[in-house]
């Protein structure tokens, strides 16, 4: 494996107007979220915060740990152990579940396209458990998942009880958590086609035909908005993590703790037109984009490709110019074999003199197994004849 960092000029961008970092100094002192008990605004593909209110307070996230729910269902529909068209039995402990629902039956079968939908859509508590039970075995096994990705993810003040964000006691999360796991679910494009959705039918054409209507009213409301998720309970309050697109530029936007729906989405509105009316980014990468490749001579395949784990952007305040862009790969020591599709095996780091102005993940597109004796015999044995 390579052992030093790789270093390139991006030349094409050289050009252009290429960003100054923002750092987290830089965030306005205005209360952009006066109405929320916590907030944060960021961008998607930087990480960069561009604002934060009480960002690391541990509060109740309500149907908002739907977010982690649906990532994990992704993840599952990206790696092949889900399939769309797939019907899932729903059992009596899902259809039992309480608070906002698409009123599932004992024994009925949805697929799981439809019930992502009621997910993603309607917040479905009786959609989310049926869900996680068809990918673990049970709630109980899917929420042993989801406190695992809060650990690869790095959250520090996050950790879950169930599927579904019902009250349960040391259920909790933050406003900066959440808008990472939005991070993290945005990786996988296609969900904004159901978060983004206004209103849709279930069961279309019977008796039991369900109007779905977004939790998130402004994914109609306000330009761009195609997500994510709600939350509301009595201790929670009114809770959204939203986010919108325009141009090259995605945000995230996370407020806690408002009293009303009214003030909840003046807070996300707030902060979603400063990011807008005072940032740009600069497409790089796409997720899945070749940038190098890593000798791995005990490999089956010595030469293996490495590509961005996300899409990679750089951030700027809207006038803003700086010098050459370079970048920078490091691959991590600890690599050993086999290496599964998807594990990161290194970072790509974006910088500009000496300022980092970003840094995202490098992964492997296939699953590499390890050598062979007889490749690693033929190989040794090509080697040598070209060395003699």
């Amino acid at each position: 494996m390579k052992k030093l960092a790789t270093v390139l000029t991006l030349f094409c961008l050289m050009t252009s107007s290429i960003v100054l970092p923002v750092q987290a100094e830089e965030q306005t002192k205005v209360d952009l979220a006066e109405n929320s008990k916590s907030a944060i605004l960021m961008e998607k593909d930087t990480g960069k915060v561009l604002y934060n209110k009480n960002a690391d307070e541990q509060l109740p996230p309500a149907s908002m740990t739907k977010i982690m729910t649906l990532i994990l269902i992704m993840e599952a529909l990206e790696k092949g152990n889900l399939k769309l068209d797939e019907k899932v039995r729903v059992s009596e402990y899902a259809a039992s579940m309480g608070g906002s629902q698409i009123f599932l039956e004992e024994g009925e079968e949805m697929t799981v396209e439809d019930l992502l939908k009621g997910v993603a859509i309607a917040s479905g508590n009786d959609a989310s458990v049926a869900l996680a039970e068809r990918i673990a075995g049970s709630e109980k096994a899917f929420v042993e998942q989801m406190n695992k990705k809060v650990k690869e993810l790095g959250l520090k003040n996050t950790q879950f009880k169930n599927t579904t964000g019902l009250p349960a006691k040391d259920h909790y999360s933050t406003a900066h958590d959440m808008a990472l796991m939005a991070k993290e679910l945005l990786k996988y494009e296609k969900i904004t086609d159901y978060t983004s959705v206004y209103d849709d039918y279930l069961r279309k054409g019977t008796e039991d035909e369900f109007w779905l209507v977004n939790t998130n009213k402004l994914v109609k409301f306000y330009k761009g908005v195609d997500g994510l998720k709600t939350g509301y309970t009595s201790e929670a309050k009114y809770c959204l993590t939203a986010t919108a697109k325009r141009d090259d530029m995605r945000v995230i936007a996370v407020a806690m703790g408002a009293e009303t729906t009214k003030k909840r989405n003046s807070d996300i509105s707030t902060m979603l037109d400063y990011a807008f009316q005072q940032y740009e980014t600069k497409p790089v990468y796409d997720r899945f984009a070749p940038v190098d490749q890593m000798t791995l001579i005990n490999a089956e395949q010595e030469k293996v490709n490495v590509v961005t784990g996300d899409k990679v952007s750089i951030l700027m305040r809207k006038g803003d110019e700086a010098g050459d862009l370079e970048e920078v790969v490091k691959y991590k020591k600890d690599i050993s074999l086999p290496i599964k599709k998807g594990q990161q095996v290194g970072v790509l780091k974006l910088k500009a003199g000496d300022k980092v102005l970003s840094e995202t993940p490098l992964v492997v597109n296939e699953t590499i197994e390890e050598a062979g004796i007889w490749t690693l015999l033929k190989r040794s044995m090509k080697k040598f004849h070209k060395g003699s």
